[in-house]
């Protein structure tokens, strides 16, 4: 299945599961009833911070979103901005935990909307330099450091290298 069908399919699952209208999904998740229309219909290719935003607003992990949960079959969805994400591992219902592994191209940033309440990250970079804004102050990360922060607050990650940036991002949710 293509990313495209996948996302479609997740996303029209979770409304009929829970009953809502494509208005009280967008009312739950800050996403306009038309981008989420689109995204049911495979029109669109949204980017990784609306999927977070999706992903929140229904209360399910971000890699429901990119991908199968066999570890195997672990495709890439790419934003388009710069941005890509890859589960490592796929969720794990009793730890409550998305591993990821992100990858910024060159002078690529991407702005987090805070996740679910109580949601922790902790971002270890593999290779490059990472600047991470938490709370408003960007501070730079590189190959071998991490740093871990409440997730449920706005973040952002940015490149202004020249060489792509690749880290770690497990996600610990609190109530998933």
């Amino acid at each position: 299945m293509d990313i495209a069908a996948h996302l479609s399919d997740t996303l029209k699952a979770l409304r009929q599961a829970r009953g809502w209208s494509l208005t009280q999904a967008a009312d739950q998740t800050g996403v306009s009833k038309a981008m989420l229309g689109q995204i049911e219909r495979q029109e669109s290719s949204p980017t990784v911070a609306t999927l977070w935003k999706i992903a929140t607003g229904f209360n399910v992990p971000f890699s429901a979103f990119i991908g199968p949960s066999e570890a195997s079959e672990r495709p890439i969805y790419d934003a388009h901005q710069g941005m890509t994400a890859e589960p490592l591992f796929p969720f794990d219902e009793h730890l409550g935990f998305d591993l990821l592994i992100v990858t910024l191209a060159p002078g690529a940033m991407s702005e987090s909307t805070a996740h679910e309440l109580g949601a922790i990250e902790h971002v270890v970079v593999i290779s490059g330099e990472l600047q991470l804004r938490l709370q408003g102050e960007w501070q730079t990360l590189t190959a071998g450091e991490g740093q871990r922060f409440h997730a449920d607050q706005t973040h952002a990650y940015r490149n202004q290298t020249a060489e792509p940036v690749r880290f770690h991002s497990l996600i610990h949710y609190a109530r998933i």
